[in-house]
């Protein structure tokens, strides 16, 4: 197997679970070792940036000079070259040359010096953190092209299908110039089509579809992966393995969005599953729904509304024993009826349609959290979903059983060479470091920031909250400014869009409703005194260009009606205007009631703010931000002990269950 930088070509062989071994680490680092770690590894390389983007920009003008045929030559060389003598700089600066004339002549796009640095920060397996709008599509390009062209199968990980397709449409014209073939992996292909896109040079798929794809594979393969069993079967047996399974190995990957794949994510297992349960299963269920109706909360459960968690007490207990002699066998069990009643009070009190969920043909549908989409074909574990059906009369499905499990921590670090890149790394560097080994480097921007940041309003209540966004939303239409509104569910973005037609106003609503129509919708949010209310389906990777005669009356203005559960996700949001040196404005208008602050309980401070009555002055409004931020930190530390204790779990199963060669 030949190494290149790092990287692996894959053999001419049918090894089909080329990926990185699971490392155990005896115990987690000290963060001064981490931080000793990741600041070396970013200093030692801070100097040969700058050089070789010097160096790629110097081979400029001998390129501009060569006509298509000859620039066909070059690329045919260059591959030859990557092949015999592996990444070193001089092939770096002619491939990073090549693609960015051909990205001239193709895409009508020069990737910056800033984007030439992004793609290089990539290639050393980094976190290249570039604000947004700084084109961390093309600048992905780069070194995914490179890496292909040495023969290393390249996955570029997006957040979701629209992105993912339309990065790999966008980027088309410029793999093809290069000889490249490339794949996109979205919901609903076929198994056919799938293994198709896998075997492409240069795959772009979402980091659902590409974990469940993993777990597929390993369904397939069983337990015994080892590559010379596989090769026999390939030569000796009719019904081999290796074509069966879709993928070709975990080689190079680029997450885009790193911090929310990474991080965001990290807290929610990946699961396939198999139909279980029947009739009795439906009749149970509805039976816990039924009994946790009767329990009262604070006497016989409790609500930890910080981790959406369901603690029943002593008496709580002793209820449910009471009710349950009559209920039938399957309520023999202790653990498993209490387990069940705490599910059904999940249900009844974490999860709300149009927020975490919608009713759409009959059937309930997850929203992801983190981008405002509908996950089709997607369900909750341990009995949730079934019960949520029956909250809300639909059809039952049946209970899935587990089959394969893994983290995201675990499946990416097994990759043999993982990068990323995202707008908001700054602050979970320690994080990307301790876990993925991935330290984080800043890329300069290519146009100087002139973004205005104006300063949060906070109303006492929500109605007051919705009554100043109107007001703010009609005053800044007539002056003909483009607005972009921020909300955090379904269910709000719609009560903001009712509130608007009342004033009388034409506006585009973008949630997981009409996620159908999304291109469109963004297509016309920077169109002078347009209005668009949005889920975080706006909040990353969407680029809003602005309409004729908006920069001369500031450009787009972002409001943000809620502060979500990572300030990161805030970040993201305002940085939907002031994009490669755009005007734009961005300002959050917030209020004590907010679901952030219910999931503290208020907090006192706020309890006391609301009782007193919270004034516009100075004093009052700092008082009100400074505990909003204060919950958010709690909440984002809180997250963070639950990826960091998932982290243990896995690293625990990888020590107990290593002999075994089975971990999923």
């Amino acid at each position: 197997m030949t190494v290149i930088s790092n990287l692996y070509i894959p053999p001419a062989t049918h090894d089909v679970r080329a990926e990185r071994p699971d490392r155990v680490d005896k115990k987690l680092e000290s963060y001064a070792h981490q931080l000793f770690g990741r600041v070396r590894k970013i200093f030692s390389g801070r100097g040969r940036l700058r050089r070789l983007v010097a160096r790629i920009e110097a081979a400029e003008p001998r390129l501009q000079a060569l006509d298509d045929q000859q620039l066909r030559l070059e690329v045919q060389q260059l591959r030859q070259q990557l092949y015999s003598d592996g990444m070193i700089d001089e092939l770096l600066v002619c491939s990073f040359a090549l693609i960015r004339e051909l990205s001239v002549r193709t895409l009508g796009m020069r990737p910056y010096a800033s984007q030439l640095t992004g793609g290089l920060v990539l290639l050393q397996g980094m976190v290249a953190e570039m604000d947004t709008g700084e084109g961390k599509t093309l600048t992905a390009i780069l070194p995914a092209a490179t890496v292909a062209l040495a023969g290393v199968p390249v996955h570029v990980i997006s957040v979701n299908d629209y992105l993912t397709a339309r990065d790999a449409e966008t980027m088309l014209p410029l793999y093809r110039a290069l000889g490249l073939h490339v794949g996109c992996v979205v919901h609903g292909q076929t198994p056919v089509e799938r293994r198709q896109a896998y075997r492409c040079a240069v795959t772009y798929a979402t980091n659902k579809e590409l974990v469940f794809d993993y777990l597929r594979d390993r369904l397939t393969l069983g337990e015994r992966t080892d590559s010379l069993l596989l090769q026999a079967e390939y030569l000796h047996s009719e019904t081999q393995r290796s074509k069966r399974v879709l993928m070709r190995g975990l080689h190079f990957a680029i997450v885009d969005e790193a911090d929310s794949i990474l991080i965001d994510e990290a807290r929610t297992p990946l699961i396939i599953s198999g139909a279980d349960g029947g009739d009795e299963e439906k009749q149970f269920l509805q039976q816990a729904l039924d009994l946790a109706a009767e329990l009262s909360d604070g006497d016989d459960y409790v609500l930890d509304l910080a981790r959406r968690q369901v603690h029943i007490t002593n008496i709580g207990k002793q209820k449910i024993s009471a009710a349950v002699g009559q209920l039938g066998p399957l309520w023999s069990g202790l653990v498993r009826r209490e387990s069940t009643v705490s599910q059904a009070l999940t249900a009844q009190h974490f999860f709300h349609q149009d927020e975490q969920y919608l009713l759409r043909d009959g059937k309930v549908q997850i929203i992801d959290e983190f981008t405002g989409r509908v996950m089709e074909d997607r369900s909750w574990e341990q009995g949730l979903h079934q019960l949520i059906e029956l909250k809300e009369g639909c059809e039952l499905t049946q209970r899935r059983e587990t089959l394969a499990k893994i983290s995201y921590q675990r499946f990416f670090r097994r990759y043999r060479q993982l990068s990323g890149m995202t707008g908001t790394a700054k602050e979970v560097a320690a994080e990307l470091w301790s876990v993925y080994h991935l330290p984080t480097l800043k890329v300069p921007t290519h146009r100087p920031i002139i973004r205005k940041i104006l300063p949060d309003r906070v109303l006492a209540t929500q109605q007051q909250k919705w009554q100043a966004v109107v007001k703010e939303i009609c005053r800044l239409h007539q002056q003909g400014r483009p607005l972009l509104i921020g909300t955090r569910s379904v269910a709000a973005s719609e009560h903001l869009s009712a509130l608007v037609c009342q004033a009388g106003l034409q506006h585009q609503v973008l949630n997981a409703k009409q996620d159908a129509a999304e291109a469109d919708i963004v297509s016309t949010a920077g169109i002078a005194a347009s209005i668009t209310i949005a889920t975080n389906m706006a909040g990353r990777g969407t680029d809003i260009v602005l309409g004729e005669g908006v920069r001369q009356i500031g450009g787009l203005h972002v409001i943000a009606t809620e502060r979500h559960e990572a300030a990161r996700i805030d970040r993201q949001l305002a940085g939907r205007c002031g994009r490669q040196g755009d005007p734009g404005s961005y300002q959050a208008i917030l209020s004590l009631e907010d679901p952030l602050l219910d999931s503290a309980r208020g907090g006192l401070v706020a309890l006391l703010l609301k009782k007193i009555g919270l004034s516009n002055t100075g004093f009052m409004q700092s008082l009100a931000q400074r505990e909003i931020s204060r919950v958010q930190g709690n909440v984002e530390k809180n997250h963070a002990r639950i990826r960091k204790e998932l982290f243990r779990q896995d690293q625990q199963q990888g020590s107990l269950l290593s002999f075994s060669g089975k971990l999923e």
